[in-house]
């Protein structure tokens, strides 16, 4: 098997996995919008991180999986505040005020975050035009979702809500970014990689820790004096199970299995399919009017992204190009074998 690439899979269960994760991730910004109806911002998180961890830890302790590793679960817990807290709590606090398919706008925009902050590759990255063009554009593009929300609101509240809203979810997907990066960039030594944990185990670990925060906020901030399970509606009881089930646990196992898969770059262009999905939902299925400028800003950062992305591609589709050219060399050479005479000419 070539360098890099990925053991073969059943090619119904890739596109079964993609489209999991193109739409469910891109649906969840719906549902949230819709379970705030009936449950306040931080006891939502707690329930669904709560319920998650504990379903995917029955699942790896059936599996037989190790469960804990005090080094291990130091990095979850980092990481799962940074992901899944920090930035969870950002995007469901936030959708109080603007609605789904711009809270994934926002989210799309992370690529930015990781080109400025992934410090051992700015050399890397601010030799390609195109990635520095692609990082100026996608500033352009969130600034003019900041703009357009302004604009459509008379009310100075109203407006100044929403405008803190977007900046929570920029600061969300740079918590988002810095967790990844942590993540991305945890030194271990040959022991301490044997000793890991299992990936599934980890991602449990990460919602424990989202699930603890949010119970603590939700204390904190009362939202428990004024809660009551007869309060929610049937239809937030499904809204709720959607985010446990199909967006905590299958997307994510999806993306996973995925990446083990298929390539990393493939896998990561659900990023251009999230927020398209996300708009569609809130047009069609909330009282959110979907206006020409928010999808000129997610064209535009789409193309910022895919810009930030090209050396990359580029680099890809090379290196594909040179591993199919080998292949064709190598079957010509078995058909048709080279003699000693040949060679020597």
């Amino acid at each position: 098997m070539l360098q890099g690439q990925k053991k073969a899979a059943n090619p119904l269960m890739v596109v079964i996995a993609y489209i999991i994760i193109y739409v469910v991730w891109g649906s969840t910004f719906f549902f949230i919008e819709k379970a705030l109806h009936s449950f306040p911002p931080f006891i939502l998180g707690s329930f669904r991180f709560v319920t998650a961890s504990a379903i995917l830890m029955t699942y790896c302790a059936i599996k037989g999986y190790k469960l804990f590793n005090k080094r291990s679960v130091q990095e979850a817990a980092i990481v799962g505040f940074l992901l899944l807290f920090v930035d969870m709590a950002g995007v469901i606090w936030a959708e109080q005020y603007v609605s789904g398919g711009v809270a994934a706008i926002i989210a799309a925009a992370a690529a930015i975050w990781f080109i400025l902050l992934d410090k051992p590759k700015w050399k890397e990255n601010f030799s390609s035009i195109s990635t520095v063009l692609g990082v100026a554009l996608g500033f352009c593009g969130v600034v003019m979702l900041f703009a357009e929300q302004i604009m459509s609101t008379n009310d100075n509240t109203d407006g100044t809500l929403k405008v803190i809203a977007l900046s929570i979810l920029v600061l969300g997907s740079i918590a988002w970014t810095v967790g990844s990066l942590i993540s991305k960039y945890f030194k271990k030594t040959e022991k301490q990689e044997k000793e890991d944990l299992h990936v599934m185990v980890k991602t449990a670990w990460q919602m424990v820790t989202a699930g603890i925060l949010f119970n603590i906020t939700a204390l904190f901030t009362g939202e428990y004096t004024t809660f009551t399970l007869s309060s929610v509606a049937p239809v937030d009881w499904f809204n709720l199970a959607y985010l446990i089930t199909f967006g905590s646990i299958l997307a994510f196992s999806s993306y996973i299995w995925l990446l083990q898969v298929r390539p990393a770059m493939e896998v990561s262009t659900y990023a251009y399919v999230n927020p398209i999905i996300a708009l569609i939902l809130s047009h069609f299925f909330t009282s959110h009017v979907v206006t020409s400028l928010q999808i000129f800003g997610l064209a535009v950062i789409l193309f910022s992204v895919l810009l930030m992305n090209w050396k990359a591609y580029r680099a890809k589709l090379s290196a594909r190009s040179k591993s199919r050219k080998v292949l064709q060399l190598e079957n010509k050479l078995d058909t048709n074998p080279i003699t000693e005479s040949e060679l020597v000419h």
